[in-house]
C-alpha cells in the first residue's frame, strides 16, 4: 500500500501527541499500592512477634518467604507443639521450647509471645523463635532484617542453646566441651585452616550464602550447631546439610572435614593431618608401596561398610543413658555431642572431655548401642589386641627408617621416596583412633612399608612375632 506525505505526517502528529499524553501520565500519574496483612495485628503482650498468620498453618514470616516456608514445614520445629501433646509428657515447663517466645533468639524478657498470651498463633518453633518478633520487619521491611544468630550462646541466652540443653538433652553442653566448640584455636585464625575450623570458612567453602547476626564479624566462629544442621531444611535427617550414610569424601557430613592430607605430598614432609573419612573407607589414604598390589576400597573393616551405615557417626555420635546402679533412676541423658567414640567417663558415670583416663575407664556403650559387639570388655580385649600389633609394626618400621640416607627426605625431584613414603605411613598408624578405623589397611600399609624399606634400602628389620608373621605371608 502506498502512503501520501500528507497523511504519513498526520499519522506522525497523531504519534507523537499520544506519545506526549503517555509521557505526561508517566511523570503526574502516581500508583499507590496497599497490601492488606496476611495477619491479625498482635497483642501488646506479645512484644512485636507475629506468629502464625490468620490461616493458623503458615508463619507470617512465610507470605514473602515462601521457599525457606516450604523448607520448615517439613522439619519437626513445625511440629513442636504437636509433638509435644502427643508425647505424653507435655507440661508448662516445656512449652517456652515447642512456642514461639524468648527462647532461641537475641529477646531477654522472658514473658512475650506465647508465654506472655497464650495465643495458639504462636504454636510450634516457627522462624522468630530464631530470628526474633518480625513485626517491624514486614511494617518496615527496610527498616530492620531481624537475623539469626549463628553463635549457639554459651550463656544459653540466644541461639540454638537455649532449648538444646539442660539436663533435658545438653547437646549444648556437650558440644561446648567437645573440640567443635573451642574458641581461640590458632587454626582458627589461619587462612589454610578456617575452611574446617572455623564456622564462616566452612560456610564458605561449602558455598552457604546465608545471612546471620555475626558475619560480618572479626572473632573466630567455632563449628556451631548451624554449621552441621540446617536451620530450615530437613532433606537429611536431623536436619543434617549433608548425609552421614554417604561412602564419599566430598558428601558425607563429617568426613568433607575429617579427610585432609590422607595421602603424602610430594615436597611436603608434614604428616597425615585428618585422614579418618579415607581411612575409614579404605581409598585414597597413605602411601602405597610400589610393590604392595592394593586397590582403593579394597581392604576395609566393618566399621567403614554396610554393616555401620551411619559411618563416622555410628561410633561418635550417640545418645546413652547412665543409670543409677542403685536405684535404677535415669542419672543423665548422653547426646553423643563430644563426639567421643570411647569417652573417659566422670565421677557419676557420665561422658566427659577428659582424655587421660586408661581405655579400663573408658566407655565403650557406643561400640553395643547398635549390637555390633556383644560386651563393652570385648570391644576393650580387641582395641588392646590391634593396638599391640599396630604399634609393633610401627616401632619396626620407625627403626628401619631412622637407618635411611637423610638424602632419601624432602626430595626435591619430583617423588615421594621409600622413606618419605614409609615414614608417612609410620605417622599414619600412630594417629589416635588408626588403629580403630580402620586395622586391617593400617597393617597391610606397615607391613608392605616394611617389606619396600629392606627391599630398597637393603636393612634388616628387627625380629617380633608380629613381623615374622608379616614378612613371611
Amino acid at each position: 500500500m502506498t502512503r501520501s506525505r500528507g497523511s504519513t505526517g498526520a499519522a506522525m502528529g497523531i504519534g507523537s501527541a499520544l506519545l506526549a499524553l503517555l509521557l505526561l501520565s508517566c511523570v503526574d500519574t502516581r500508583r499507590v499500592l496497599v497490601e492488606v496483612p496476611g495477619f491479625e495485628q498482635p497483642s501488646a503482650l506479645a512484644a512485636g512477634f507475629l506468629g502464625y498468620a490468620r490461616n493458623g498453618e503458615q508463619p507470617v514470616c512465610g507470605g514473602c518467604h515462601i521457599g525457606k516456608y516450604a523448607e520448615w514445614r517439613g522439619t519437626k520445629h513445625a511440629q513442636a507443639w504437636t509433638s509435644l501433646q502427643a508425647s505424653g509428657r507435655a507440661a508448662a515447663a516445656c512449652e517456652g521450647c515447642h512456642t514461639v517466645g524468648a527462647l532461641g533468639n537475641a529477646v531477654s524478657d522472658p514473658n512475650v509471645g506465647y508465654t506472655a498470651t497464650g495465643d495458639p498463633r504462636y504454636h510450634d518453633v516457627q522462624c522468630e523463635s530464631c530470628h526474633g518478633p518480625g513485626l517491624t520487619h514486614v511494617t518496615n521491611p527496610d527498616a530492620s532484617q531481624p537475623l539469626a544468630s549463628l553463635e549457639v550462646g554459651l550463656d544459653l541466652a540466644n541461639g540454638c542453646g537455649e532449648c538444646h540443653g539442660g539436663s533435658h538433652y545438653p547437646f549444648v553442653e556437650e558440644w561446648a566441651a567437645s573440640r567443635h566448640g573451642k574458641r581461640g584455636t590458632s587454626q582458627q585464625q589461619q587462612a589454610a585452616c578456617v575452611e574446617c575450623h572455623e564456622a564462616r570458612g566452612v560456610f564458605a567453602a561449602w558455598g552457604i550464602d546465608a545471612d546471620y547476626i555475626e558475619r560480618s564479624g572479626s572473632e573466630p566462629i567455632p563449628i556451631t550447631c548451624a554449621v552441621c544442621h540446617d536451620p530450615h531444611d530437613a532433606t537429611n535427617p536431623r536436619q543434617l546439610r549433608y548425609p552421614i550414610d554417604v561412602a564419599d569424601v566430598e558428601q558425607n557430613l563429617c568426613i568433607r572435614c575429617h579427610h585432609k592430607r590422607a595421602v603424602p605430598e610430594v615436597g611436603n614432609s608434614r604428616t597425615a593431618h585428618s585422614p579418618q573419612g579415607p581411612l575409614l573407607l579404605g581409598t585414597e589414604v597413605g602411601w602405597i608401596p610400589p610393590d604392595f598390589a592394593y586397590t582403593p576400597g579394597e581392604i576395609v573393616a566393618t566399621h567403614g561398610t554396610e554393616r555401620n551405615p551411619r559411618l563416622c557417626a555410628g561410633c561418635h555420635v550417640n545418645r546413652t543413658q547412665v543409670i543409677d546402679a542403685i536405684t535404677g533412676a535415669l542419672v543423665f541423658n548422653a547426646t553423643g555431642h563430644l563426639f567421643k567414640a570411647i569417652p573417659c567417663l566422670d565421677a557419676e558415670g557420665r561422658p566427659s572431655a577428659d582424655t587421660t583416663c586408661t581405655v579400663q575407664q573408658r566407655s565403650f556403650k557406643s561400640c553395643t548401642v547398635a549390637g555390633c559387639h556383644g560386651s563393652e570388655n570385648t570391644v576393650r580385649g580387641l582395641l588392646s589386641v590391634v593396638r599391640t600389633r599396630i604399634t609393633d609394626l610401627a616401632d619396626n618400621l620407625n627403626a628401619l627408617i631412622a637407618q635411611v640416607p637423610a638424602t632419601e627426605f624432602n626430595t626435591t625431584d619430583g617423588r615421594i621416596s621409600t622413606g618419605e613414603g614409609a615414614k608417612f605411613n609410620a605417622d599414619l598408624a600412630l594417629q589416635p583412633g588408626s588403629a580403630i578405623h580402620n586395622p586391617y589397611l593400617i597393617e597391610a600399609l606397615l607391613s608392605a612399608s616394611i617389606k619396600q624399606v629392606v627391599k630398597d634400602y637393603g636393612l634388616q628389620a628387627a625380629p617380633s612375632l608380629v613381623l615374622e608373621n608379616v614378612l613371611a605371608r
